[in-house]
């Protein structure tokens, strides 16, 4: 046997005695995270500069799964070189084990970690975040999350980028469908729910994934909503809208976090040392390590903040991103930086301890394949719990903007309908952007028209004509789809986005309906029949002829692999929709950004009306089309005053705000109660509303229930112009609804 064999088997046999001696000694008082940090040092004292730059490195497979493929001839070589930490579109428990076999043939065989695009889904997929988020739903959404992970991490991914927890108030920012909309609040509330599901009982669980937080900071800013766009902003409103989010998945536990590809205020995320180094791990103490988003290390050269790879590594380390994904800066830079006296050695250090220490707690270093386990994966593969749960949560995400004269929910009975419309028969464009493609999809998912189809019985008629294509400027279908409409009792319509319509780097200046879906649902709205439009998107649209004069209207995102049952459960009433809306629908590409916890002005206009030298335009109100927390419901609600315990309380105390809310309708149902705050008078302007908490209620027809709410000092906090979080004493509203403009209003003051 050679030399260099046995030198390779004594530093192994150093590396499993260093481990199984920080195991087996006794430390009452030392934590998990104690002795996995002490395993992690035992591993880098063994570590050459080489291997160490290895880990921070991560290549994407040869395999297409939800991002572009990377041809690299010498991937294989540089993993059994030891040179490379983690792979990304590397998915099945065949590839994975196959690439994670050549990492345990390396000197140390320190085991690969494999990264994934599970954004709303793997082999099942479920609605689009943004849709997710309109649930309002927080256990809904964490099952989402959860039952994601377990089929992932049955076919042996380990790590998923996401949540994405970016607050978006630009919905011509293709990037809006990914996250929970424009509120800090309920996005805060939602990347945590993410991230419990993804984690589930914790890392090292063979059904969790290491989450990860996205994209840090404040992409969903980017000006003019052209993604990778600049970003400029004061860091009062970065720290009060945008970074809460990000604070709120750390505290729950976040595995990593990514940074995002912008540039935040003239420095791109990537080499921003005030967010990686001194919030992030400093101020937040976040133990866990940063990943670089695609190639953003690179990416520093065209923005003009580093002249050559060799500089732009230099930077994103010193300011804290740990991992390169894609830009090959790292492997090509770190050690020459390191000897030229640029980098310490220390800061490669802490990034690769940090790396090391999620591969201990994800146990890879006890059991390499622990997660490629092909009876695991088999069982995940077509589950049939995980469908029915899909098509339940894809129920709860659906909005019902419009239902005049009660035309919905349909009559199983109904004689004759017709279904119109580029997505009626639609079948892949039902999973949106970030899903997979899986060979079978054609047979797996539910189009409307087999949903609608399952739910009739033989009395009754389908018609079809698709009328116009998703994007184009042809009207030759119109007459086939008025004459099929003509021949119905009702019509249901089924227009919106395609699939690669709403994504990254999908941007659109014009969000208006595509093509002329909307002069096709003019041409049926004449025929003077009955018309349901139910609208696939991944961002709010532009519809307002749709939304002033058909009878109703229902917005159904993109929902997944069940997407048609689940239409066709809301459509017949087997649901009730409760789903309310995330995000503010604009009336116009001119009033963006529209968001309803603005500031006001110092000329504030009375009403709609109102254009006397106030903030108005003179074109169109201030006002969305419809605002956030918006969504109807086959019954009604009602609300009655609000009463108050009292009308001041000190810090340290609370008051109590309580409101009744009846069921008016004929039929049983689910309501979002909404809690906004307002600051009246403060050291800086506060938003005329804020989200502060919510409750969900289901009630029968014509039942009351009193719901109650508490109010603490702490939730009175803000940013002041110092950036300390701070309450001022002072007059408050306090505003109950169903939504954030159709509210109960009151009053109370926080004493000193």
């Amino acid at each position: 046997m050679t030399r260099s064999f046995f030198k390779n088997l004594f530093a192994f046999t150093i590396m499993i005695s260093h481990l199984t001696i920080c195991e087996s000694q006794n430390f009452p008082k030392k934590n998990r995270e104690q002795r996995i940090g002490q395993k992690a040092d035992s591993v880098l004292r063994l570590m050459t500069l080489d291997e160490k730059i290895g880990q921070m490195n991560q290549y994407n497979g040869d395999w297409e799964a939800t991002g572009p493929i990377t041809n690299d001839g010498d991937k294989q070589n540089q993993i059994r070189m030891g040179m490379l930490g983690s792979m990304l579109n590397v998915t099945g428990v065949e590839h994975t084990r196959e690439l994670q076999q050549m990492a345990m043939k390396t000197r140390l065989k320190i085991p690969l970690l494999f990264g994934q695009d599970i954004i709303h889904g793997y082999r099942t997929t479920f609605p689009i975040p943004l849709a997710e988020a309109a649930s309002w739903d927080l256990d809904a959404i964490e099952l989402s999350a959860r039952i994601a992970a377990t089929e992932a991490a049955a076919a042996g991914v380990h790590w998923t980028f996401a949540p994405m927890v970016d607050i978006a108030r630009d919905p011509r920012w293709g990037r809006i469908m990914e996250g929970a909309g424009e509120d800090p609040y309920l996005g805060s509330l939602i990347a945590v729910a993410r991230v419990k599901g993804f984690q589930g009982k914790g890392l090292g669980s063979t059904d969790a994934l290491m989450a990860c937080a996205k994209h840090f900071a404040a992409y969903g800013a980017a000006t003019g909503g052209r993604d990778y766009n600049s970003v400029d902003m004061s860091l009062r409103m970065l720290w009060e809208t945008y970074l809460p989010p990000f604070r709120a998945a750390e505290e729950a536990g976040v595995a990593t976090f990514m940074n995002s590809f912008n540039d935040l205020n003239g420095i791109p995320a990537t080499g921003n040392a005030y967010l990686q180094r001194d919030i992030l791990k400093g101020r937040w103490k976040f133990k866990g390590f940063v990943v670089s988003d695609w190639g953003s290390v690179g990416e520093m050269i065209p923005h003009g903040y580093a002249k050559d790879n060799y500089e732009a590594a230099m930077e994103a380390v010193i300011a804290g991103c740990d991992m390169d994904m894609e830009s090959r800066s790292y492997i090509k830079n770190l050690s020459k930086l390191v000897n030229d006296g640029k980098l310490s050695l220390g800061s490669i250090n802490d990034a690769v301890k940090r790396i090391l220490i999620k591969k201990f707690e994800m146990g890879l270093f006890d059991d390499p394949f622990r997660f490629c386990n092909k009876e695991r994966e088999q069982q995940q593969w077509n589950n049939k719990d995980n469908l029915n749960a899909e098509r339940q949560i894809a129920e709860k995400t659906i909005v019902l903007l419009r239902n005049e004269n009660q035309i919905l929910p349909l009559s199983r009975q109904t004689k004759t309908i017709a279904l119109i419309g580029p997505f009626i028969k639609s079948v892949r464009d039902n999973l949106g952007f970030w899903s997979y493609i899986w060979p079978d999809d054609s047979a797996r998912i539910i189009s409307p028209w087999q949903g609608i189809q399952n739910k009739l019985g033989k009395e009754s008629k389908l018609l079809y004509a698709r009328g116009c294509n998703i994007n184009d400027s042809s009207t030759s279908g119109f007459a086939e789809a008025v004459e099929v409409a003509k021949q119905a009792d009702i019509v249901i319509m089924n227009v919106g986005e395609a699939a690669d319509m709403s994504g990254e780097a999908k941007s659109r200046s014009n969000i208006h309906l595509p093509g002329v879906q909307e002069e096709l649902i003019m041409a049926i709205q004449a025929t003077g029949k009955p018309v349901i439009v139910m609208i696939n998107a991944g961002r709010p649209l532009i519809f307002n002829w749709t939304a002033d004069h058909v009878a109703a209207i229902l917005y159904t995102w993109w929902l997944g692999t069940e997407a048609g049952d689940a239409m066709a459960d809301v459509i017949f009433g087997d649901y009730n929709p409760s789903a309310k809306l995330p995000v503010s629908f604009p009336r116009s590409e001119g009033q963006i950004p529209v968001y309803y916890n603005h500031f006001n002005t110092g000329r504030p206009p009375k009403n709609d009306s109102d254009l006397n030298y106030v903030s108005a335009y003179i074109d169109l109100p201030n006002d969305p089309k419809f605002p956030f927390g918006y969504g109807l419901s086959y019954t009604s609600f009602s609300f009655s005053g609000i009463d108050l315990n009292k009308k001041s309380f000190r810090p340290g105390d609370s008051l109590t705000a309580s409101i009744t809310v009846t069921n008016t309708g004929k039929f049983d149902g689910k309501e979002t109660v909404q809690l906004y705050i307002r600051d009246l008078v403060g050291s800086v302007v506060r938003p005329v509303k804020e989200l502060k908490n919510f409750q969900q209620i289901f009630l029968r027809a014509g039942d009351s229930k009193k719901i109650s709410f508490t109010i603490t000092a702490d939730m009175l906090r803000f940013y002041n112009n110092k950036l300390d979080y701070v309450f001022e004493p002072g007059d408050f509203m306090i505003f109950i609804g169903g939504n954030s403009k159709d509210v109960k209003e009151s009053s109370f003051t926080l004493l000193k």
